[in-house]
């Protein structure tokens, strides 16, 4: 017994030299190529693979937006983009008697192109999407004064488009005060949500999980892009396979009974500029996932997707993701077991993240 002590403690002495090791020549390195931009331009060279799939998923969504351009589509990004555009310009105090003279052109064309599909497709566009952009684009023309002979080309594009709707009101109004919830009633929401990773083994109905994407597809986006998609498994098997396949996850996998991906769509975007927009909307629609499944009964625990080549590989073909598409993280989600238990997690004091004006 005292032998079979020894060679632990041996071995675990042995286990922090190594570390202790690899930590001096890390800080070395990163002290280092660190210290500059060119130095880490450097060692980027030299490791290129780190944020090689990063790059390659960048350039091919850029790719791919063009491409999409001439292609039939549920809903055309592009057109999205900029009818959000002229929203903020119906919206400006004081409003100018012309604006998006730059993109108008550019605007009708998409309009157009989405009115040729509706036409020779029938059922094959968003409706509620072409629906607003030919309220506002109406909207638009409503109140720009006749004096710009851009604006007035493109306004004879749309009239002789031929989609003939009704108004359904989707164009800038006041904000509406809808909601009678106090901030008391938010911070028990919000306190209830809890990373659980104990479940009851029973379905979840999915009438409760479109009712909490309904809420989550209202989170704020670069643009009204909505550049992601919820790829949801409540097949228990699929979803403790989905669930195995990031770091994290030992010990309760297979306890959980349904499961989003939340997949960022780089094709949104034609800049690179943009390329990290996938991941702040795709996490502000993730918050409201969570909390809209609180109100519905149901818990959830994220589940984070780290940048690892492997797993990135892995995830890729079993979801069939194109090189564009970016997982951004993973939901759990179900009843919470009643015996289950959720780690206590203390926050950081307001004070040590708050700044102002500073």
């Amino acid at each position: 017994m005292l032998n079979k002590l020894k060679t632990i403690a041996k071995n675990l002495l042995a286990i922090t030299w190594i570390r202790r090791t690899y930590e001096v020549v890390n800080r070395g390195f990163l002290e280092s190529f660190g210290s500059s931009r060119v130095l880490t331009h450097v060692f980027f060279t030299g490791n290129f693979l780190a944020f090689n799939r990063e790059q390659s998923a960048v350039l091919r969504g850029r790719r791919n937006y063009y491409r999409n351009k001439s292609t039939a589509r549920t809903t055309h990004v592009e057109l999205r983009r900029n009818v959000h555009r002229l929203e903020k310009g119906l919206t400006m105090r004081p409003r100018r008697d012309v604006f998006a003279r730059d993109y108008i052109t550019e605007t009708i064309e998409f309009y157009e192109a989405a009115v040729a599909q509706q036409c020779s497709a029938p059922g094959t566009i968003d409706q509620p999407e072409l629906d607003w952009a030919h309220d506002v684009l109406s909207e638009y023309f409503a109140v720009s004064a006749r004096t710009d002979r851009t604006v007035e080309a493109a306004r004879a594009r749309f009239e002789s488009a031929p989609y003939d709707a009704e108004p359904t009101g989707k164009i800038p109004h006041p904000k509406e005060q809808l909601s009678d919830l106090g901030y008391d009633d938010l911070e028990k929401l919000v306190l209830q949500r809890r990373s659980v990773r104990w479940y009851e083994q029973r379905p979840v109905e999915r009438e409760l999980i479109d009712k909490a994407l309904l809420l989550a597809r209202q989170a704020p986006t670069a643009c009204n892009r909505i550049p992601y998609e919820f790829r949801v498994y409540d097949d228990p098997e699929l979803a403790r396979e989905i669930a195995q396949i990031p770091f994290g996850t030992a010990g309760y996998a297979e306890n959980i009974p349904a499961i989003a991906v939340v997949v960022g769509k780089l094709e949104s975007y034609f800049s690179p500029r943009d390329r990290h927009a996938i991941y702040v909307d795709g996490s502000l629609a993730s918050m409201q996932f969570i909390l809209a499944l609180e109100t519905l009964g149901l818990s959830s625990t994220v589940i984070n997707w780290p940048d690892f080549e492997p797993l990135e590989a892995k995830m890729q073909r079993r979801l069939k993701l194109d090189t564009s598409d970016r997982v951004i993280m993973l939901i759990g989600f179900g009843y919470a077991h009643e015996e289950g238990l959720v780690p206590y997690s203390a926050k950081k004091d307001l004070d040590t993240f708050r700044r102002y004006n500073d």
